[in-house]
């Protein structure tokens, strides 16, 4: 099969073993798969992985344990705990520490034209989100992961910090609370796919007037942090949605004397992202920037690391 491999560089695979599923695995076609930061990161040393890159797919199942799910449409979470571990046993297999996970440790990725990944990772995906939309629910799914942790609704005030990819997804995803949110960002072009669904926006100077209870993160910087706290109340929230690959400094005392909770927020519930795909809550589609074939993956990723690019796509049939 072809697939995207890294291996100290980028390059087309043209004849890579296809994967074979372990106990419990399922075999998936790949329709799409889409490029995010962190495969742009691995590519820079990030997580000292080495093969097959990408994590954002929907594909077909072509083998299940038993057929359960042979012939459907899935996405899939990126995470595969032991299932038998500790943390496994108390649900937290997103935090296993023998997990490996697609793309970025341990397990080949969906920048190929097959992947494996355990079945209970899988998730049906309805007829009524098409393929370009279902190749979002990862990230999208990320972005739930904020309101799951984090307590936000009507009498919130909220502050979001970043306009790339995930920062809008977290901006549909946080609108929809009812919260009184804000969304920074650098690129007005950016900024208004967020204004065309009412949600209000402004720049990183024009700073609200008053100290927001949360304050989301999803800048990818050293510098977004800093800027997070600066913006949140005594006693409110800073939750950190991207990971820097570079060191960043943290300034501890404001946090103690105005007593800041900082969560850390990564994978999200893959359910409440499908649905309101299905239910046209969130908008994914203006997000996407390009398509290109598997056989131009080199090229895509060029592509997605320009600055200002959203999302862009692989088609892994072509």
């Amino acid at each position: 099969m072809q697939a995207l491999r890294f291996d100290g560089t980028v390059r087309l695979e043209r004849e890579a073993p296809p994967p074979l599923p372990g106990p419990g695995e399922a075999l998936v076609d790949v329709h799409l798969a889409g490029i995010c930061a962190t495969d742009l990161e691995i590519t820079r040393g990030y997580m000292g992985y080495q093969g097959i890159l990408g994590h954002e797919f929907v594909g077909t199942v072509r083998q299940s344990p038993e057929g359960t799910l042979n012939g459907q449409r899935v996405v899939g979470e990126i995470n595969a705990g032991c299932g038998e571990c500790d943390w496994c046993r108390r649900g937290l297999q997103t935090h296993c520490p023998t997990r490996t996970v697609i793309g970025i440790q341990g397990r080949e990725g969906a920048f190929a034209e097959q992947i494996a990944l355990p079945a209970r990772n899988l998730h049906r995906v309805p007829a009524e989100i098409s393929d370009e939309e279902a190749a979002f629910v990862e990230p999208l799914a990320a972005a739930f992961r904020i309101v799951e942790q984090v307590p936000v609704g009507p009498l919130h005030r909220v502050v979001l910090l970043g306009d790339g990819r995930l920062g809008l997804l977290a901006a549909q995803v946080l609108a929809l609370t009812g919260c009184d949110l804000v969304a920074l960002g650098h690129h007005p072009e950016k900024l208004a796919l967020l204004e065309a669904r009412g949600i209000r926006t402004a720049a990183p100077e024009e700073v609200p007037t008053h100290r927001a209870d949360v304050v989301v993160d999803a800048t990818g910087s050293p510098e977004g942090f800093a800027q997070a706290l600066a913006l949140t109340r005594p006693q409110g929230i800073v939750v950190l949605k991207t990971t820097c690959a570079g060191r960043s400094p943290v300034a501890l005392a404001p946090l103690v004397v105005d007593e800041v909770t900082v969560v850390g927020s990564r994978c999200g519930p893959f359910a409440p992202a499908l649905r309101a795909l299905a239910e046209r809550k969130v908008d994914v589609r203006p997000l996407i920037a390009a398509c290109y074939p598997l056989s131009d993956g080199v090229a895509a990723l060029e592509h997605a690391g320009r600055p200002g690019v959203l999302k862009v796509l692989l088609d892994c049939r072509a």
